[in-house]
């Protein structure tokens, strides 16, 4: 058994510091416009809250299916599936112990001027209800001064199964002690998003933001129009009109006002989950930092939740032998 640790990548203009335990990254410090560093990543100052139990999947990789199976139910190749309904009536991130609970081998660390980590699972047939072994790999570099690059990949060894991943972040760009994200900007590369039912399972729509509270195909404040869409925003947003660069697609750009810091995400896969933590309450994080509601914002790049049960939706299943591929830059700047 792998133990859980803590890895730490510099390349001395930002600091990251990620665990084998889910992948997670715990703490990720980039420079405000006056070069102060600055944590940017809600979080907890020891693995023990993770291991507990406590972190609604922060700066995890959740997996082998991201966001809501309806049901916890689908079938394939003629064999029904029943999943853990481990957010009721559905399953979610890959049920009760998904791969953000699971500890990672450390296959590889390397220091130098671009540093990086790769975790290696391997996922066992039937593991939370799942067809099949799947070899996961998960590598995190810092490729630029400023850069985080992820890439995950996914190989099934003897059945088809659905696999997407994602990256379960929770950015704050004032600081993760900064208070609510309401005011920073987001523009997401999306001209569409799938709507969901009541319990945030996409109904197989596809529908226009244009005219909508959803619609961040311009810059604007993410507290804009948040009072519009219930709760806050926690909806896929069809990536389908970014520019590209190096073959991933312009997903989002998120600015904080005050540290003058932005992100900008470039990623391969269809869709994001745009997440304004709309769930989080009272947690006590990092140097004794309260997050409630709204402290984070998630940029989960992935394929469409509930792909499986949806024919509509760009198919989540991947075939033994060949491989998924997801691949995800965060850019890290000032403004």
């Amino acid at each position: 058994m792998a133990e859980p640790k803590i890895i730490e990548l510099n390349n001395g203009s930002m600091q990251v510091k990620v665990s084998n335990l889910g992948c997670t990254i715990l703490s990720l410090s980039v420079p405000d416009k006056d070069g102060n560093l600055g944590d940017v990543v809600l979080g907890f100052d020891t693995l023990e809250p993770y291991q507990k139990g406590l972190a609604p999947y922060f700066g995890s990789i959740v997996g082998r299916v991201a966001n809501r199976i309806k049901d916890g139910k689908f079938s394939l190749n003629g064999v029904d599936y029943t999943l853990p309904i481990n957010k009721p009536p559905n399953s979610l991130h890959g049920g009760h112990k998904g791969f953000d609970k699971v500890v990672w081998e450390v296959a590889e660390h390397k220091e130098g001027e671009h540093p990086s980590v790769t975790f290696k699972y391997h996922s066992r047939d039937g593991e939370e209800g799942y067809p099949g072994d799947l070899s996961v790999t998960a590598t995190y570099t810092l490729n630029s001064k400023t850069t985080l690059r992820l890439d995950m990949e996914a190989v099934p060894a003897n059945k088809a199964t659905p696999v997407s991943l994602a990256q379960h972040t929770y950015w704050n760009l004032g600081g993760h002690n900064s208070g609510d994200i309401l005011d920073n900007t987001a523009q997401l590369w999306a001209n569409h998003i799938t709507p969901v039912d009541q319990y945030t399972v996409p109904t197989g729509e596809i529908m226009p933001v244009k005219g909508t509270p959803f619609d961040f195909t311009a810059e604007k404040q993410i507290g804009r129009d948040i009072q519009q869409v219930g709760l806050g925003y926690d909806h896929n947003y069809v990536l389908d009109c970014g520019d590209e660069k190096d073959g991933l697609k312009h997903a989002a750009k998120i600015k904080d006002p005050k540290s003058s810091r932005v992100l900008d995400l470039w990623t391969n896969a269809p869709g994001l989950q745009f997440y304004t933590a709309n769930y989080v309450n009272g947690v006590v994080g990092k140097g004794g930092a309260v997050y409630n509601k709204h402290a984070g914002v998630c940029l989960e790049t992935q394929g469409f939740p509930n792909a499986i049960n949806s024919p509509n939706f760009p198919s989540v299943v991947v075939q033994p032998g060949d491989k998924y591929i997801h691949n995800m830059v965060y850019e890290f700047s000032v403004e």
